[in-house]
């Protein structure tokens, strides 16, 4: 490959180049997309989806060449497991997975470390050191932080343009959107227009003797957990710990929490609650959630739905629900995108947008799951300026998952890791 040229052979037999996007993407058995967000928790629902080997075979692939494949990525525990289920690491494997199945000259990936805990980048980075000795092209698209050992060439885009640099280069200026100076108060205030009235509380979360799986594969097993008012957690464990289904329920986005021992807000689970009464007391941000709204929602929209806990705008926004939704978004600087389309703003504009939608009722706890995921060094900083703010005066039980270190804000005090789930220890 030379600076300035890429040249991209059509081997007969083989795909020129298979591309891997950052988020992923799949149909249900009539192809259609059409899954709702809490879909994967139901396991009636699930049925819906192909399993892993099921959507491997429609590209060719046998049964037990889907084996070793999923082998190479530690997932073959996952073979008749339906998509659906996989965590959001778990399915970064499979889409490189079924991308090798196609045997590509050239390997384009989208931020491929995305989602992946540490032992699974450590893996891939192997993984694509060896395609690249035996001659596969590979172009990934990342931040400064990701490069694999196995890149030959890097190259930095600035405004617009690309430009070949050495590896002692690999630092991201801290500009654009997200630099508003160290100094500045770019965080957005504690005091919000009131919407909501909220019951106090003193335990936030208590688990006992947790365990949840679905379809013979235990994903929780015998977990015991307290979370008081005001603490703030991180959350963290492998692929496929049980990460995402430990906050689906907390989130009363689960049915099967209704079978366990939890209290949430000092009241039993199954008390005579709705889901609403909780997902009031919430504010919550995960990898997924852009996916399930309407192409066609404005940002405004997107922040305003957190009033309402819902996953689209179905009422007018009028009145103190305009006021804090528009305040919300003028506090975070970002006023100026409230009626431009959600799905054509940038990574960072979206985490942003999906911040203020978790923040618009001011509610007591926040659940922000792997929200840096696809942004750069300057954007975390500056995300969890804003969290520590938030979250810093106890006022805010927080609950934080990430697989990075670096990416956890300094309010947390408390840390919560997850063993591998069953399935992925056999």
């Amino acid at each position: 490959m030379h600076a300035g040229t890429v040249d991209i052979p059509h081997p007969a037999g083989r795909k020129a180049v298979v591309l891997i996007p950052r988020q992923h993407r799949f149909t249900n058995r009539a192809n259609l997309a059409n899954f709702y967000y809490q879909q994967r928790f139901n396991s009636a629902d699930a049925e819906d989806a192909r399993t892993v080997g099921e959507e491997l075979q429609m590209s060719g692939v046998t049964e037990e060449e889907a084996k070793v494949s999923l082998e190479r990525f530690g997932i073959a525990h996952l073979l008749h497991s339906p998509l659906i289920w996989l965590s959001n690491g778990e399915h970064k494997r499979f889409q490189l997975t079924r991308a090798l199945s196609q045997k590509p000259a050239w390997l384009l990936l989208d931020n491929p470390f995305a989602g992946l805990d540490a032992k699974a980048r450590e893996h891939l980075d192997n993984i694509l050191a060896g395609l690249v000795s035996e001659g596969m092209g590979v172009l990934i698209c990342c931040g400064p932080g990701s490069v694999p050992r196995s890149a030959t060439q890097v190259a930095r885009l600035e405004r617009g343009r690309l430009r070949i640099i050495e590896r002692s280069e690999l630092t991201w200026p801290a500009e654009g959107l997200w630099n508003d100076g160290e100094d500045a108060d770019t965080n957005p205030p504690v005091s919000l227009p009131s919407v909501y009235e909220y019951p106090d509380f003193e335990i936030a979360v208590r688990m006992r003797n947790l365990t949840v799986g679905y379809g013979g594969r235990r994903i929780l097993d015998e977990l015991d957990w307290e979370v008081r008012k005001g603490e703030c957690w991180n959350i963290s464990g492998p692929n496929g710990s049980g990460k995402s289904t430990l906050l689906s329920l907390i989130n009363a986005d689960n049915p099967q929490a209704y079978a366990q021992d939890i209290v949430l807000f000092d009241r039993p689970k199954g008390s005579g609650e709705s889901i609403w009464d909780i997902k009031r007391m919430i504010g919550y941000v995960s990898p997924e959630l852009h996916q399930h709204f309407e192409s066609s929602i404005d940002a405004f929209s997107v922040v305003a739905s957190g009033l309402f806990d819902t996953i689209g705008l179905f009422r007018r926004v009028e009145g103190v629900y305009r006021e804090s939704a528009s305040a919300i978004m003028d506090r975070m600087r970002i006023g100026h995108l409230s009626g431009r389309r959600f799905h054509t703003l940038s990574d960072g504009e979206q985490r942003q947008v999906l911040l203020a939608r978790a923040l618009v009722k001011d509610p007591p706890m926040l659940i922000l799951d792997e929200p840096c995921q696809g942004l750069d060094t300057a954007a975390v900083r500056h995300f969890n300026r804003m969290v520590d703010r938030v979250c810093g005066s106890g006022r805010k039980t927080l609950l934080y998952v990430s697989h990075y270190r670096s990416e956890i804000p300094e309010c947390v005090g408390h840390r919560l890791e997850l063993p591998a789930s069953e399935a992925a220890r056999v």
